[in-house]
C-alpha cells in the first residue's frame, strides 16, 4: 500500500508542471463589447514574451486586416488589457484581437508592425495565430 501511495504522490508531483504549462498556453480571451468609448478590451491574455495586443479589422473570411489599435502586454498572464482605437469602429464591425511579439524592430517598446511585416509580428502556436474575434456592439 505504501508503494501505491508513493507512486501516486510521485505522479502527482511530476504532472503538476505539465498542468501549469497547459494553463499558460498563449491565448486571448475577449467578448463582444461596446467600443463607443473608443477602447477595446481583452479580459485575459497569455503571451510567451513581452509584446502587444493588436486589434485588426476582420470580416467573415477571418483574415487579419488593418490595425486599428494596440496595447503593450507582458510575458505571462495579463488581465484587462485595453487598447485605444486609432479610428472609428462601428457596431457590427468584427475585430481580431491578436498577440504580437516585440521582435525584429528597430526599437524596444515601440510598436513597429505594419500589415504583412515581420517587425513586432504575430505570435503563432502550432502554426495558428494566437487571437480571438469579437463583434463591436
Amino acid at each position: 500500500m505504501k508503494s501505491l501511495v508513493a507512486i501516486a504522490a510521485t505522479a502527482t508531483v511530476l504532472a503538476a508542471p505539465v498542468l501549469a504549462d497547459d494553463h499558460m498556453m498563449p491565448m486571448v480571451e475577449a467578448s463582444d463589447q461596446s467600443v463607443a468609448n473608443g477602447v477595446v478590451s481583452a479580459e485575459r491574455i497569455v503571451a510567451p514574451a513581452n509584446g502587444w495586443m493588436v486589434v485588426h479589422r476582420t470580416d467573415a473570411d477571418m483574415a487579419p486586416g488593418p490595425v486599428v489599435g494596440y496595447a503593450p502586454i507582458r510575458e505571462g498572464e495579463t488581465a484587462d488589457v485595453a487598447a485605444i482605437l486609432t479610428e472609428a469602429v462601428e457596431p457590427g464591425d468584427m475585430l481580431m484581437l491578436m498577440v504580437h511579439g516585440e521582435d525584429g524592430g528597430m526599437s524596444t517598446g515601440i510598436f513597429e508592425y505594419t500589415l504583412g511585416a515581420s517587425e513586432d509580428g504575430p505570435v503563432r502556436l502550432d502554426g495558428n495565430l494566437v487571437m480571438t474575434v469579437i463583434t463591436a456592439q
